[in-house]
């Protein structure tokens, strides 16, 4: 199934946001360091940067829905792209800590309205697959965006590198502005049509009355929203721990642990959308299990094993398993939930992956540090066996799972019902 014109335009958008991000989060302790901050205000820095993605998580779905997708990502994009600009220049750790706090707002502003966007323009046959799409154009920036920070700092300073990632979030910016449409398509529109903006209806057109409350939506898409959470905390987690690990217990070289992060999207890169395609026939949620198992396993496997490419192999795994677990998870929240509630939804979903991202690296950190890491291991494993146990108690919050066979998933009653009127 090809995405749709203005699908495809925003998937190039969000590539040069991934760009963007990819040099930012390449150079940013780098630069720190290099102005004389200690790692625990590096430390520090990086929950203010958290704080700002819990905080702006919910506030960003009304935004949504009262003035567009569109509005509300160009808005946040352009927002991102200042904060990236301006961050090499702020002179004390007061002034870096605001910036990082509007960065991680601004951030997750653009992860909720392109999420929100996306959902909106996928058939109820095909989210998996799309998401998983929009999962790879987004990773793609962030393995390129720190290549092209290397290079640029070869040549350029690191202040020039920021000013060019600015760039990047600069010009996705204008390149969405102008080239995605006026506003959402109606809940139902034919996916894959050139025309459905004829006759579209914004995000937030629709009476306040007519929705479900928020604890309502939150229950609906619980396994989705614990998926994002486990998925932050051991993302978090793992890019600051594993290659202490590595190097404390495995005796593997400092300068070969740079690679794991490239080795982790690559996994997903080739996987996800498979996962996805395979999600959108047999389950999501069915899918969802099966991935998270197996990254369970995978990250057990450092305990274990000793063998460098062996390690890089399980790196690899994990990235094909936990990375292509998250686009099915947003699928399944797109696919319990009706179209109107899109915005609220991701909102939710989203504040639970930003609350894993911040509690993640602090709780880990002190296991880390008094129990060792196998222990951490340990504890993530376990993490992902609570979360299978989860998908396996709640497996009817699936529509898929009501169905006999691998039949393909459809949308709830009342986003059925939107279609047809």
């Amino acid at each position: 199934m090809r995405p749709d014109l203005h699908l495809s335009r925003l998937f190039r958008g969000t590539f040069l946001f991934g760009l963007a991000c990819g040099i930012s989060i390449a150079l940013t302790s780098l630069h720190l360091d290099a102005q004389g901050y200690s790692k625990q205000d590096i430390g520090t820095l990086a929950i203010f940067f958290a704080s700002g993605l819990v905080l702006f998580a919910i506030p960003v779905g009304f935004f949504i829905r009262k003035f567009t997708g569109k509005r509300t990502l160009t808005t946040v994009m352009l927002g991102y792209a200042l904060c990236v600009a301006a961050f090499p220049f702020m002179p004390s750790y007061g002034s870096i800590a605001a910036l990082r706090f509007f960065d991680g707002l601004f951030s997750v502003g653009v992860w909720v309205s392109s999420e929100t966007l996306l959902l909106f323009r996928t058939d109820k046959k095909h989210k998996a697959h799309l998401t998983s799409l929009y999962a790879i154009w987004l990773s793609s920036g962030y393995v390129i965006g720190p290549i092209l920070a290397k290079g640029i700092t070869q040549v350029l300073s690191v202040q020039s590198a920021f000013l060019i990632a600015g760039a990047f979030a600069l010009a996705s910016t204008l390149y969405l502005g102008l080239r995605l449409p006026k506003d959402a398509p109606l809940p139902g529109a034919v996916h894959g049509s050139d025309d459905i903006e004829e006759g579209e209806k914004t995000l937030g057109e629709v009476s306040e009355s007519e929705r479900p409350s928020s604890l309502t939506l939150l229950w609906r898409i619980k396994t989705s929203c614990f998926g994002a959470y486990a998925y932050g905390y051991f993302q978090a987690s793992l890019v600051l721990f594993l290659p202490l690990f590595l190097i404390e217990s495995k005796g593997i070289p400092r300068e070969d642990t740079i690679i794991l992060p490239g080795l982790f999207c690559l996994g997903m890169l080739t996987f996800s959308n498979l996962a996805g395609r395979v999600a959108d026939r047999v389950g999501h949620l069915r899918i969802v299990r099966l991935l998270s198992f197996g990254g369970m396993l995978c990250t057990l496997g450092f305990v274990f094993l000793d063998s460098y490419w062996l390690m890089c192999g399980i790196v690899v795994g994990a990235g094909a398993t936990l990375a292509s677990m998250s686009p099915v998870a947003l699928a399944l929240t797109g696919v319990v939930t009706h179209p109107r509630d899109y915005s609220r939804a991701n909102s939710i979903y989203n504040v639970f992956y930003a609350s894993g991202m911040l509690m993640g690296p602090p709780i880990v950190g002190i296991i880390f540090k008094r129990y060792g890491g196998e222990m951490m291991l340990y504890h993530l494993g376990a993490l992902w066996a609570v979360f299978v146990l989860f998908t396996m108690v709640f497996f009817q919050d699936d529509p898929a799972s009501r169905r006999q066979g691998a039949a393909p998933v459809t949308a709830s009653p009342e986003a059925e019902a939107a279609a047809g009127s």
